[in-house]
């Protein structure tokens, strides 16, 4: 009975990492959109989006099956409740990666008026912010899931720089205020995938060490 029990929370380990690497392979997609402007490369983003859906529900009824077939011990229930929070952020962050892509064809017949050096910058660290917390969980990796825990004070930063750019420049050029809320929503969505990736690490060193820590 434990074998099967430890052979259904390995299959659960390896679902979390198939739909990390499709999260991985959607917010890559985002970034090179973002820069190229690549409408067909958005597009593929926002299908990509559905089949992340649909692993999540694989992955939350395997769950729930193991909860109900099973009785773990106190470890074995910390992983699969922290699973069970883990990907409903990552469906998020798949959530978030179609937003943007959608703001991107939207925008894709027009000249970016300003640098969005800041914007990519911020873009590679939730991505990286995200990679890292779902490899930390699929791992049991807790020095990884912590490192991650100080990288989105980083994100929030680049944001306000962004932010604070934008609203500087609506102010000074008028017919550039579409673009720059355009621009400004696909920098929240990222700061809000920065914030999740740190929610799917604070879930990781719960289910390591059974201690959860409340943000302030």
């Amino acid at each position: 009975m434990r074998k099967r029990f430890e052979d259904q929370l390995n299959e659960l380990g390896r679902q979390i990492n198939k739909m990390s690497e499709y999260l991985d392979e959607a917010l890559t997609m985002t970034v090179e959109a973002l820069v190229s402007k690549d409408v067909k490369l958005a597009e593929k983003t926002i299908l990509l989006d559905l089949t992340i859906d649909e692993i999540e529900k694989d992955i939350e009824t395997l769950c729930l099956r193991l909860l109900m077939q099973q009785q773990p011990v106190a470890s074995d229930l910390r992983f699969i409740s922290s699973a069970l929070k883990i990907i409903t952020d990552m469906e998020r962050i798949g959530d978030h990666a179609a937003d943007i892509s959608e703001n991107i064809i939207y925008m894709a017949k027009e000249d970016y008026t300003p640098h969005i050096a800041d914007l990519l910058k911020m873009a590679e660290a939730a991505s990286k912010m995200t990679k890292d917390s779902t490899r930390a969980f699929v791992q049991k990796n807790l020095e990884l899931a912590r490192e991650v825990l100080t990288k989105d004070d980083e994100v929030d930063a680049i944001y306000m720089k962004v932010k604070l750019d934008l609203i500087k420049k609506m102010q000074q050029d008028t017919p550039f205020d579409e673009q720059a809320l355009d621009l400004m929503m696909i920098a929240k969505y990222l700061e809000r995938i920065g914030d999740h990736a740190e929610n799917i690490a604070e879930w990781v060193e719960f289910a390591i060490t059974g201690v959860h820590r409340h943000k302030s």
